[in-house]
Order: structure tokens, then sequence, then C-alpha cells
């Protein structure tokens, strides 16, 4: 290992608006099993599943639809 590196020549990370942050959420056990089977068809882990269905509705402004009864 070096004692000094050089790091004038450095660029900035590219991917830095890509990480993840790790958050704690609680979602229903039917919701978990859809996005498994769907991991399983797929073979896209089910918790990248998640996210890029959460993206595509972040990117598409989409807001949920309910009322309160």
């Amino acid at each position: 290992m070096k004692t000094e590196y050089d790091f004038t020549k450095s660029k900035p990370n590219p991917y830095i608006k890509k990480l993840k942050k790790q958050i704690t959420i609680r979602l229903d056990i039917d919701t978990i099993d859809y996005f498994k089977r769907v991991s399983e068809e797929t073979g896209v882990p089910y918790q990248n599943l998640i996210n890029l269905y959460l993206m595509d509705c972040a990117n598409k402004h989409k807001k949920p639809d309910f009322a309160w009864k």
C-alpha cells in the first residue's frame, strides 16, 4: 500500500445520484408475497421490483387514488 495517492486526475462519481438509502418500511404480507412471486417469474430481486415500481410512480407523478370511508 502506498503512503500517498495522487487524486489530481480523479473524476467525481457519476453514480452518486443513484445511491440507495436503507430505510424501514412496513408492507402488507400480501404485497410482499405478490412482489416475491413476480420476482420468481422475472429473476429480479423483489426489493428491486418494489423500488422500480415506486420509481416509476414517482417519475410519472402518480398519486394514490383512495377514499376514506
